[in-house]
């Protein structure tokens, strides 16, 4: 799977708050992959996206979650693996494993056809992945060489299910008929019906195609192949590639029968099949890091080695056709004078013939030389220009030129994902032909591990970042008062994808990955804000230390306090809806009116002294006796109060005073 470009504006775009899109790797009918982050998992996982014109669709959106079901219900090492299904707004997604590798067909595209024990190799993994799906009631429906992933590391899976439905079920309308045409099952053409059989046909016509080269019914139109799949016999491979031995042949033919009764079962019979006939050839399935799908050529032929299959030894004796011992020499005769001439005469006669011959020979060797070195594989050609193409379009024109294009992959900020960086040799340069050039292809931004925020500087975060290819702007570092951090030090970061909008963001003040491109924003610490509270501050000066905070004066409102000084500073907030402290904010104040008064409560005149004292100490006032009013005794009656001793101001009840005024009563001893 080789990722493509295009500018496609999911990329970069987080899925379900928990996949984050890295660049699109294949588009099909229904739904298009791409290779995204598992940013829970930290994994790289395929993303398959439904179509957003399919969204709505009911009969395809249950076709793509029957897909993940299906898929998720077979634990196989040759199947690929479903990890999650999910919706995300308009997308319905599915989350696989990610195969970095190349598929079936790009193989083939390469090698045309291949050796028979690759293709042995192929079809007993792709075989056990099948009979497992089989085993599980599932049909695949759409078994062909796109859909066979070969990863770098050897291993060979089948994947996209996103046909496959329960054998039970396996009735579908004649027109909506579903998989590739050249790989459909008869039954599919003239009744519109399926089952593991159907994908035992359509592995018949695969084997075919990596035997033969090419796929066995060609036609301008679909209707004509799919006519001749419902009319005509597959041939032998053997009759296009002599080297396909007998027990293959016989094993196309078995799969590819018309009627599906006289086909394999399932794909359990054709593996069993396969593997009978892998100890007949003496060939191993086995596919390793050391030993990678080329394009050699290994010929091999029925040899006499017990039985065994092995490389065809050719002689110089036998490519001559001679006998071993070479030709038998005739006996002597005698001969005479006139027989002596004659020799003499046709030696003569065949010298020149021979010299005649000899120049003939050099002069087609000088033409097929200069032919050779000046236009023919000899010639030097000079390396196209490929910078910024698809690697699919540059590997074409490198093969137009008569060159071989070899795929590394690199990081890259600026070409887009799919694309070529550079090329070895550069362009314009003069090889050989048939010489490799490698080409430098795009995985996009490069992946990097943001470290925390705790502790750093913006000096510090700044560097960091720079270094790890994350861009910081001016407008994109704030200020604001934090009683937690010191002035000068980070106390929080976010990230912005590259390409993403500025909503779409995540926090980073612990570890995070990000990529090159990315953008950050910061929030720095100018150390805490001025307390106005806490030491005692009228509105005058609070005024001045606000405005030297690079902050202004909102409201300022009046409320009595028991603790703070009349004319002081109660309260300061700041006027924006997340209440931070920062540089432009406006700050509202409240200043101390001080103690509120509180109101001299009625009964007290002609109350007794015991009840009047009670009652004005527990409205909060201080009570004594007017000099004169000194009388003791019990029976002691309130007639008056006032502000000082007998000459001080009269109370009266309803006035307001403030807390602890002390009131004088006045008292008389009742008789």
């Amino acid at each position: 799977m080789s990722p493509t470009q295009p500018n496609d504006p999911l990329i970069g775009r987080l899925v379900d708050g928990r996949y984050r899109v890295r660049a699109r790797i294949a588009r099909g009918g229904m739904a298009t992959v791409y290779v995204a982050t598992d940013l829970r998992l930290e994994r790289r996982v395929a993303l398959k996206v439904m179509h957003a014109h399919l969204s709505d669709d009911t009969v395809f959106q249950g076709r793509f979650i029957q897909e993940a079901r299906a898929a998720a219900r077979l634990a196989d090492p040759h199947v690929v693996n479903v990890f999650d299904q999910g919706q995300d707004g308009e997308l319905a997604y599915l989350v696989m494993e990610y195969l970095p590798g190349i598929t079936l067909r790009e193989l083939l595209k390469e090698q045309r056809r291949l050796s028979i024990a690759q293709t042995i190799t192929v079809m007993d993994a792709i075989l056990s992945g099948l009979a497992a799906a089989h085993r599980a009631d599932i049909v695949h429906r759409d078994v062909k060489p796109e859909n066979v992933l070969l990863a770098e590391d050897g291993r060979i899976k089948i994947g996209d299910f996103g046909l496959a439905r329960a054998t039970t079920a396996n009735t579908a309308s004649g027109a909506q008929l579903m998989g590739t045409i050249a790989y459909l099952a008869p039954e599919l053409v003239t009744r519109g019906t399926a089952d593991a059989r159907s994908d035992i046909y359509s592995l018949g016509i695969m084997l075919y195609e990596m035997l033969a080269g090419e796929q066995p019914y060609r036609g301008e139109q679909p209707m004509q192949i799919a006519f001749q799949h419902a009319t005509d016999s597959v041939p032998r491979p053997s009759a296009k590639n002599p080297g396909v031995p007998e027990q293959l042949d016989e094993l196309v033919l078995w799969a590819t029968e018309k009627e599906p009764d006289a086909r394999p079962l399932d794909a359990q019979v054709m593996l069993d099949q396969l593997r009978e006939i892998e100890r007949e050839l003496g060939i191993a399935p086995a596919v390793t890091d050391d030993e990678p799908f080329t394009n050699q050529t290994v010929i091999l032929d029925e040899y006499d080695t017990g039985g065994h299959t092995s490389v065809l030894p050719v002689t110089g004796a036998m490519s001559l056709g001679l006998n071993a011992t070479g030709p038998t020499a005739p006996p002597a005769v005698a001969a005479d004078n006139a027989t002596r001439l004659r020799r003499v005469t046709v030696r003569r006669r065949r010298r020149s013939v021979v010299a005649l011959l000899l120049v003939l020979i050099l002069a087609v060797a000088a033409g097929g030389a200069g032919w050779f070195f000046g236009s023919g594989p000899g010639s030097n050609v000079a390396v196209p220009a490929v910078v910024g193409e698809t690697y699919e379009t540059a590997s074409a024109r490198l093969a137009d030129t008569n060159l071989v294009a070899k795929r590394t992959e690199a990081p890259s900020l600026d070409i887009a994902p799919g694309s070529v960086i550079s090329s070895d040799p550069k362009a314009g340069t003069s090889v050989k032909k048939d010489s490799v050039v490698t080409l430098v292809v795009s995985t996009g931004p490069q992946q990097v591990s943001v470290p925390t925020t705790a502790g750093q500087t913006q000096e510090s975060i700044t560097a960091t970042l720079k270094e790890l290819g994350i861009a910081l702007p001016a407008d994109k570092i704030d200020t604001e008062y934090n009683a937690e951090k010191a002035a000068g030090e980070v106390i929080w970061m976010v990230i912005y994808p590259r390409g993403g909008g500025e909503t779409d963001y995540f926090q980073c003040g612990d570890t995070c990955t990000a990529f090159a491109g990315d953008t950050a924003r910061i929030w720095v610490s100018l150390g805490p804000v001025v307390d106005l509270v806490s030491t005692p501050t009228n509105l005058e000066d609070a005024r001045k230390a606000i405005t030297d905070q690079q902050m202004t004066v909102g409201t300022v409102t009046e409320t009595y306090s028991n603790d703070v000084a009349e004319g002081n500073i109660v309260a300061m907030s700041n006027n924006q809806e997340d209440g931070i402290y920062r540089p432009g904010a406006e700050v509202a104040l409240t200043v101390s009116l001080g103690p509120e008064p509180i109101t001299v409560p009625s009964g007290i005149i002609g109350a007794s002294r015991t009840d009047a004292e009670n009652i004005l100490r527990n409205a909060g006032f201080n009570v004594d006796y007017a000099s004169i009013s000194i009388i003791s005794g019990d029976n002691l009656e309130v007639t008056g109060m006032r502000l000082g001793d007998s000459g001080g101001q009269a109370i009266e009840s309803g006035q307001s005073y403030l807390p602890g005024t002390t009131i004088y009563l006045q008292v008389k001893l009742v008789i």
